[in-house]
């Protein structure tokens, strides 16, 4: 038998993983020190947030019990673990098998110009459309008043745990920010070699300690919508609506609208804010009185 070849390809892969978590230091990982530890080196969990991954799924690798990594996930893996190269071609050499899988290609979410149009004629609703990994690809003008607190409107879980202004723009910025991470372990579980979720959980889970935390959770269900509790430094308080609808021709596209209860306050906010935005229109002289 060639000595490159082992029959326990993924037992070597579970204990070439876990060797090498036992020498990384949670400060080599740019986590928080957490003073004295139980077990050397990173924890599961802190392996699994950091590669973008479920805690569930890492175990099962760790353990022998997960076949096929993608080659999306044992590059993750490679670089949480900051293994060298040597280290990085044994990884790649106990996960052959899974490794001759074709590789999925990068994934470009585009919008719909008709959709693109509608929410634009959309004057008196936020609405925006998000992609797979909640980034903002289109929005009307309405929601791009509505959200100019934020420093930038590019991801709605960047926005929630990155962004200073959530947390005085959400009035319950916990529950927003428990929906908006079951939302993407959601759409992780499906698509867990997905580049741009890797990339996204991978940032997070570097830059803000609180999102790191709720990853590490697993969660059953996404909590369902509800009416969303806001503070706007404009017009104040406002309660609207959050309705959530697939887009059946771009698979995980969902089109976000956010109403207010006709007559109420929150639509008179609404109101306010769209002509306190409006772009002016130029003024045009009478030509009767001359220039």
């Amino acid at each position: 038998m060639d000595h490159h070849t082992r029959p326990d390809s993924v037992e070597g892969l579970g204990q070439f993983l876990r060797s090498r978590r036992e020498r990384l230091s949670p400060v080599d990982a740019g986590l928080p020190s957490a003073g004295r530890r139980r077990v050397p080196g990173l924890r599961r969990d802190e392996v699994a947030t950091l590669a973008g991954v479920s805690p569930g799924y890492y175990s099962r690798l760790e353990q022998g019990r997960e076949l096929s990594p993608s080659l999306r996930v044992l590059e993750a893996m490679a670089r949480v673990l900051q293994l060298g190269e040597e280290d990085k071609r044994e990884l790649f050499r106990l996960a052959q098998p899974a490794t001759r899988r074709t590789k999925r290609p990068l994934r470009v979410e585009r919008v719909r110009p008709h959709l693109r149009q509608l929410i634009e004629s959309w004057t008196r609703t936020p609405a925006f459309i998000v992609g797979h990994a909640q980034d903002l690809l289109a929005t009307n003008a309405l929601a791009e008043a509505l959200y100019r607190d934020f420093a930038q409107h590019d991801n709605v879980l960047r926005m929630l745990f990155l962004d200073p202004a959530a947390k005085t723009f959400y009035r319950n910025a916990e529950r927003a920010k428990l929906r908006a991470v079951a939302d993407l372990q959601q759409s992780a579980a499906s698509t867990p070699e997905d580049p741009r979720i890797l990339e996204l959980v991978g940032e997070l889970s570097v830059r803000s300690p609180e999102f790191r935390s709720l990853w590490a959770r697993e969660y059953t269900r996404v909590p369902p919508y509800e009416v969303k509790q806001i503070h706007h430094s404009g017009v104040g308080d406002l309660e609207l609506r959050h309705e959530a609808l697939s887009i059946r021709s771009a698979p995980g596209q969902q089109l976000v609208v956010l109403q207010a209860e006709p007559g109420s306050p929150s639509a008179d906010g609404l109101a306010l804010l769209g002509s306190i935005s409006a772009p002016e229109v130029p003024h045009q002289q009478n030509p009767a009185y001359g220039a």
